[in-house]
């Protein structure tokens, strides 16, 4: 019961709010038809609202989503109807405002259909990528026109005047009505930070209509502008239900193309303003919306509504945040919301025909600024900060929004719309064939995680310009492949290999796979080698294997770019003169932490050290373990890991003449990492107790020892500073 009741205030407020809106929507959508189709409209926003709640429900909707018309569907649909009513073709001459009006409709029913269509071919997900300046283009004008057209009735004209004439008629210009539409948008604009327990619709609403008839009972009457006036509801302009009255001879194959292109226009847009809508109204935490089911619900409820002479419509906002906010928590809400509409319909248009127009207008006005595109307001401004060498694609996102709501006002509302998106898609094909290269250095700065003895690491620091890195992203398709390829051709100079970095790539089609398969090719006749690292479980690299490139390069396709780039220092080491590692034991009077340790105090270090040879796989601490000794390799590799369960990550790798555990003599921590031998590994191993022994009897033996760890420590800090700096350049 007390469900029902919340239920109940909530379909109640939720109606209060939506009632205005749907009217002022309505009479918006039909005011090119003149005066006397004010009434008409205001009949067809209540009819959208009632219908398409009803049948969102029915067709599976258990939100306390509530339905009506919208800014951007009822501005296209304002303009659709304008280019009809002042077309140059013969055969809507001909038909008169009834052919008009069928036309009008069968362009909803249409459009309905198709949205419903594009849920059930799921569609949903595709059009999400429809370009977004497209959509803000036809936002910002519908707000702009929105806004302009309620002009006539704030100044409180007697009749109808357009906008554009408003300046011809400036001495019919009533004050009283400008200060009335005023104190509505002020108590509007500002009613959060009055109450949150009224929706700021109602509070201008009321305290505009108060204020109106106040100054009316004071004797200003003459100074006002006029009320709604709708004494009654009129009878729907439903086409099925007229269709009898049409005194039309023409073929209807005439007018198939004028249909389909308004339709498809329009259910685009739509579709689009519902995936939207359906984000802002969904409350934290609740269920992800279906856009396809969401879309089939909308599109049969549109289609539902022409029938019944109903515009179309989609997620009312305002309307559903007020349900919510006061109390509604099931579908029973929405009905009751459909079923105060249908009320209003049938009985209470005489109290609806006491409102004020300047009072509706103001409100209406409030709605159309608020639905301005941020992301618009927001593209301005980072084009007045950003650097030039952003501006410019910001400038063209800009230039679309433009031309779109120009388009959409001036010439052709659907045309607007198909001319937007065909040049959003070239800008978005331009932008996919610029450089795929997100990042590329050279490997002289920056090394793999395999630690070097110095002969090694100082050839490295010579010779590792030699090894390239690209750090590739986005979609790799025919488009941008071709320039990848000519941009490695030119950096490919004076490398010996090449490592393309593919775990940023979203995707790649059969043209960028052969061209990756051409550029290894290309290196290989160049006598350079060619590298990827990818994941390998990826769509990326099943494309690739589909076109026999992995295959191509086997052995050269490794999980990270670490690896990558330790496989080509080993190639080059290898092909140096007198690079190549030797397979004999280190010894210890050639390891760099020693150096400075003379030979009896080597001896000394020695006799307090032991020497341990640990078999390749084995580990040799875990992460956790106690630290208490460190290790300095004189044979092997050893790496060192973090061990997770979706892939231990590699820290680094070991060679001779490399110490680690070192901080088990500086802080006996716990071990932060594993470290498991690559290859049968043989060590020196000095315990904390060694240690401390080492510098009872041979102070200056550890001292310098202590020394040494801290050339090493500063040494690899040194390292990881000038990489990040590579890195960032």
């Amino acid at each position: 019961m007390e469900k029902l009741r919340d239920d109940l205030i909530g379909g109640l407020v939720s109606a209060a709010v939506a009632v205005p809106l749907a009217i002022g929507f309505g009479m918006f959508a039909f005011v090119a038809l003149g005066d006397a189709y004010f009434a008409y409209g205001a009949v067809a926003g209540l009819y959208a609202a009632i219908v398409m709640g009803a049948a969102s429900v029915a067709f599976g909707d258990r939100t306390t989503t509530v339905y009506a018309p919208r800014v951007t569907t009822t501005f296209f649909l304002g303009g659709l109807l304008y280019q009809l009513v002042h077309s140059d073709l013969e055969v809507l001459r001909s038909g008169g405002h009834q052919l008009i009006i069928l036309v009008f409709f069968s362009m909803m029913l249409l459009g309905g259909l198709l949205q419903a269509l594009f849920g059930l071919v799921r569609l949903g997900s595709v059009l999400r990528f429809t370009p977004h300046p497209v959509m803000a283009g036809l936002q910002n004008a519908a707000a702009a026109l929105l806004f302009l057209v309620q002009l006539g009735n704030i100044a409180g004209f007697e009749r109808y005047v357009p906008f554009t004439n408003v300046f011809d008629h400036l001495a019919e210009i009533k004050p009283l009505s400008l200060a009335v539409a005023a104190v509505t948008f002020v108590t509007m604009w500002k009613a959060r930070a009055i109450t949150t327990k009224i929706p700021p619709l109602l509070m201008g609403l009321g305290i505009g209509t108060a204020v109106y008839f106040a100054l009316e009972a004071l004797g200003f009457g003459a100074q006002l502008g006029p009320v709604i006036g709708l004494r009654d509801a009129p009878e729907s302009t439903a086409p099925l239900k007229n269709l009898g009255d049409l005194a039309y001879t023409g073929s209807i194959s005439d007018l198939l193309p004028l249909v389909l292109g308004g339709a498809l226009a329009l259910a685009i847009i739509a579709a689009l303003d519902a995936l939207l809508c359906a984000k802002l109204v969904t409350p934290p935490g609740a269920p992800k919306v279906d856009g396809d089911r969401l879309m089939v619900r909308l599109g049969f409820g549109n289609a539902l509504a022409a029938c019944f002479g109903g515009i179309t419509g989609g997620i009312n906002i305002g309307a559903s945040i007020a349900n919510r906010n006061f109390g509604g928590r099931t579908w029973a809400s929405v009905l009751i919301n459909a079923a105060v509409l249908l009320l209003v319909v049938v009985a209470l248009f005489p109290v609806i025909a006491f409102l004020p127009r300047a009072v509706l207008s103001a409100a209406i006005m409030v709605i159309a600024v608020q639905h301005i595109d941020p992301w618009s307001i927001d593209l301005v401004h980072r084009i007045r900060t950003r650097a030039a060498r952003h501006r410019a694609l910001m400038l063209l996102d800009l230039a679309v929004v433009v031309l779109v709501a120009v388009l959409s006002v001036t010439i052709d509302i659907v045309l607007a719309v198909f001319l937007g998106i065909f040049i959003a898609i070239a800008l978005f094909v331009l932008r996919m064939s610029r450089s795929n290269i997100r990042r590329m250095y050279r490997c002289d700065a920056v090394h793999s995680r395999k630690a070097r003895g110095p002969a090694q690491a100082a050839l490295l620091e010579r010779e590792g310009a030699g090894i390239l890195v690209l750090e590739l992203q986005g979609a790799l398709f025919f488009g941008s492949a071709e320039t990848l390829s000519n941009e490695i051709e030119k950096a490919a100079a004076g490398t010996r290999s090449v490592i393309l970095d593919l775990r940023r790539v979203t995707e790649i089609d059969a043209t960028g796979a052969q061209i990756l398969a051409e550029i290894a090719a290309a290196l290989a006749r160049q006598e350079r080698q060619l590298a990827l690292s990818l994941t390998r479980n990826g769509e990326v690299a099943a494309r690739l294997g589909e076109a026999g490139v992995l295959e191509a390069l086997e052995g050269r396709v490794f999980d990270d770019v670490d690896r990558a780039i330790e496989w080509a220092e080993e190639s080059l080491l290898r092909g140096a003169a007198g690079g190549a590692a030797a397979e004999s034991e280190l010894p210890l009077a050639q390891v760099a932490l020693l150096r400075d340790l003379t030979p009896q105090e080597a001896e000394a270090f020695a006799s307090h050290s032991r020497r341990a040879v640990y078999p390749a796989g084995s580990e040799i601490f875990k992460e956790g373990d106690p630290g208490k000794e460190l290790f300095i390799i004189t044979r092997g590799r050893a790496s060192a890991y973090l061990r997770r369960p979706d892939g231990d990550i590699r820290l680094a790798t070991f060679a001779p003449g490399t110490v680690f555990g070192e901080l088990a003599i500086l802080d006996a921590g716990p071990r932060s990492a594993s470290v498991t031998a690559d290859d049968e590994v043989v060590c020196h191993v000095l315990s904390a107790d060694d240690f401390a022994a080492l510098f009872a009897r041979a102070p200056a033996t550890a001292i310098k020892l202590l020394s040494g760890l801290g050339r090493e420590l500063s040494a690899r800090l040194r390292r990881a500073n000038k990489t990040i700096h590579q890195l960032e350049s």
